[in-house]
């Protein structure tokens, strides 16, 4: 069977900082031309990679996931792949109308309503007026945005906008639907009957490409995943075996971030990460905890002023893509009254056993000032850790072996009372 996407030697490179020439007129350009012909030369800037040798084939009807660390190449590879840039080596090859969802509100024009932005990102995405005609009713009950359809888009909500941008790309008779994260836009009842719909898609034979951070929806919507990794692939193959080697190595998010220099380090002239770690009990840095046992979250970050006061905050985000909660070091009312002065600050946060629900959990690293509230410095993956339970009967789940439900597993006291049948009001006397 011949695929229907072939990718052989793909790459992309982008020059930073290269300098472009704008003119006013074609005669500019041209005596520009003349009198610098080799201006280009000299323009220079650095170049940097964001794929390299990439290659892959997908057969109809696959429904295929794209995985990896920010920065990893996943929307570069899809712009390729709708070919809203070229690449710089190799080929792609596309046997099939493709349809694409890479940023919200692609295709729209804010001033025109609704129902107008309906045909004109049909037209855009190479449906036919009838063949729009056919789908309008369709795509306006799967948007949910009946009340708004004359409303100029402009006035819409971000959620609003990519309910109706992906209503429109999926309805789109097309053999090939490239997603990128902007689901992470809709709330989660919109974003499970997108997966629900993309499901649909896939049972007809059309081909998905899905790039998430959720290994949910991964793990739910794909059989196949590629991971890619400073611009190459990685691992191609059952999303079960390429998730697991996502989430348990570097390639994923390590249990520490140090970052060498303050150059490299997120932040400004404020404040700048220095590390970011978690620790357990006997203080050892590890990516594994038992889920009766506390975790230590330590924030490192230079203080380079004394006019602001800076505070770590950190954020706890599990597999799906859930924020659990947030915490920061203004908890700790001696800190919070005590002067900033210019300097190495280790912030440190202790969550207790039996609180977080097992499985994989990022964390995000930011410093802040308040009043005005400012993000100085901001870290989104900054480390991951694994909780597991085989807590053995004396943990929340006790002797269930099944899957427990809920973001968080907190181990709660209960109070319980008995009462003999005999004296109950609707037992009666045995």
């Amino acid at each position: 069977m011949r695929p229907i996407i072939k990718a052989e030697g793909v790459g992309k490179q982008y020059r930073i900082g290269a300098q472009t020439d704008t003119h006013a007129t074609l005669r500019d350009a041209l005596v520009g031309a003349v009198r610098s012909p080799l201006r280009w030369a000299r323009r220079g800037g650095e170049s940097f990679w964001a794929l390299r040798d990439v290659g892959f084939e997908v057969q109809p009807g696959e429904v295929v996931g794209i995985i990896g660390r920010n920065g990893a190449g996943k929307s570069t590879l899809l712009k390729i792949l709708s070919r809203v840039t070229e690449p710089t080596t190799g080929r792609i090859e596309l046997y099939g109308r493709v349809s694409s969802l890479l940023e919200v509100g692609t295709g729209f024009h804010p001033e025109l309503t609704g129902r107008e932005n309906i045909f004109l990102n049909g037209a855009i995405l190479g449906m036919g007026r009838e063949e729009i005609r056919r789908k309008f009713d369709e795509i306006v009950a799967f948007a949910e945005i009946e009340q708004f359809l004359d409303t100029p888009v402009k006035r819409y909500s971000s959620g609003m906008y990519i309910r109706l941008a992906f209503a429109v790309a999926a309805h789109l008779e097309s053999e090939i639907l490239l997603v990128d994260e902007v689901l992470a836009v809709g709330d989660a009842q919109f974003q499970k009957k997108c997966l629900g719909k993309m499901s649909d898609i896939s049972s007809v034979g059309r081909t998905v490409f899905l790039v998430s951070h959720s290994m949910a929806s991964i793990l739910r919507l794909c059989p196949r995943v590629i991971l890619l990794d400073h611009g190459g692939v990685v691992a191609d193959g059952n999303a079960d075996l390429v998730t697991r080697v996502y989430l348990d190595t570097d390639t994923g998010m390590a249990s520490e971030r140090i970052w060498e220099t303050p150059e490299a380090a997120p932040g400004n002239s404020v404040a700048r990460l220095r590390a970011v770690r978690v620790r357990d009990e006997q203080g050892r840095v590890t990516d594994s905890f038992d889920i009766r046992k506390p975790i230590y979250v330590e924030v490192e970050y230079w203080n380079l002023q004394r006019a602001l006061r800076t505070t770590a905050v950190i954020h706890f985000v599990n597999e799906d893509g859930t924020c659990l909660f947030a915490s920061n070091d203004f908890n700790n009312l001696e800190w919070w009254n005590t002067p900033r002065e210019p300097g190495l600050v280790r912030a440190t946060c202790r969550v207790p056993g039996n609180f977080l629900a097992e499985g994989r959990i990022s964390v995000l690293a930011a410093v802040c000032t308040y009043n005005p509230d400012i993000v100085q410095a901001l870290e989104r993956d900054a480390i991951s850790f694994q909780v597991f339970d085989n807590s053995e009967g004396d943990g929340v789940r006790g002797t269930f072996t099944g899957t427990w439900p809920g973001v968080v597993r907190p181990m709660l006291d209960w109070q319980v009372a008995f009462e003999p049948r005999e004296q109950t009001a609707w037992g009666g006397p045995r």
